[in-house]
């Protein structure tokens, strides 16, 4: 069977998220598909997978709901097991932010969406604008935009720690990008609250734009959450590796988890590298005095004897 993986959010206000989780449980459940859902007072972020035939049923489902009619469901093929199971959960937010200082909510106006269209537009004609990419670091270093800002996170919450950074743009037109887009909602939002003047975000997220414009100003591929682990929109042969080795610093796509118990976090390593250190390789927090420095203050890999 052929499989698809559907990415989806919508940010606005739910008056009952419980009923919400119920109704989607009982929705999944009957077509046999398998992912992460999170509502929440403020919409559902959505990304799950099954067959094509169970995935565009769940789409026809979904528009059937007023609230959600104009989703924007981004596609990707998948495989039977992309994700080892469903879970359906409710939630404060539908994308963690704890950030208490200032009220982000769909009541409050959200930066003005820019069709990937534009975007390509604004790249073509040299218009000056600033890319500010709201993933986490680990997400950047398989792929992003050229010439893009990390504001130098390892969990979206991060955020507010990374405005000392970003404030020196706070007069310039910012694009704000994620993967979907649901990131960006809040982000950008949070930007604003933060005086940034002139500040969108990419409608659809990376996603929409490299399906639109497949190996155009987006190097590399792109991170997912899932067991792909990445995503590559680019004719066979066209594809452009930019992730490195945190051992040998050879050019890798390969994403895989730190092995402290306690971190889990994400690291490119080369397969020959796992191979070499029989997977046990360790992020740069994680590394201790067993390691051996690596060329330019990269990340760090060690045996455990």
């Amino acid at each position: 069977m052929d499989y698809q993986v559907l990415l989806y959010y919508k940010y606005i206000p739910v008056a009952n998220p419980e009923d919400l989780r119920i109704s989607q449980r009982f929705l999944c459940e009957s077509l046999q598909l398998t992912g992460r859902i999170i509502v929440a007072t403020e919409g559902i972020n959505g990304t799950i997978g099954g067959t094509i035939e169970s995935t565009e049923k769940y789409i026809e489902n979904m528009r059937s709901d007023p609230r959600f009619a104009d989703v924007h469901f981004k596609k990707s093929k998948g495989i039977s097991d992309t994700f080892p199971r469903l879970s359906i959960k409710v939630r404060s937010e539908i994308v963690s932010t704890h950030i208490t200082s200032v009220v982000l909510d769909p009541h409050t106006a959200t930066a003005r969406h820019l069709a990937p269209e534009m975007l390509n537009t604004w790249y073509r004609e040299g218009k000056k604008f600033k890319v500010i990419d709201m993933r986490n670091t680990y997400e950047l270093e398989v792929g992003k935009f050229k010439n893009s800002l990390d504001p130098e996170t390892t969990n979206f919450r991060d955020l507010p720690q990374s405005l000392q950074k970003l404030k020196v743009y706070k007069d310039e037109t910012i694009v704000a990008v994620c993967t979907g887009g649901v990131r960006c909602e809040k982000a950008s939002q949070y930007l604003k609250t933060q005086g940034f003047k002139d500040v969108y975000q990419l409608d659809g997220g990376i996603v929409t734009y490299m399906e639109k414009y497949p190996g155009q100003d987006f190097e590399g591929t792109l991170y997912t959450f899932d067991k792909r682990k990445t995503l590559d929109f680019c004719a066979p042969g066209q594809k452009k590796v930019i992730g490195k080795c945190l051992h040998c610093e050879v050019s890798t796509e390969t994403i895989v988890d730190c092995a402290d118990d306690m971190c889990h976090s994400q690291i490119t390593c080369c397969e020959n590298c796992v191979n070499k250190y029989e997977g046990i390789v360790y992020c740069k927090k994680c590394n201790n005095a067993n390691g051996v420095p690596l060329p330019e203050g990269r990340y760090m890999t060690r045996i455990i004897l």
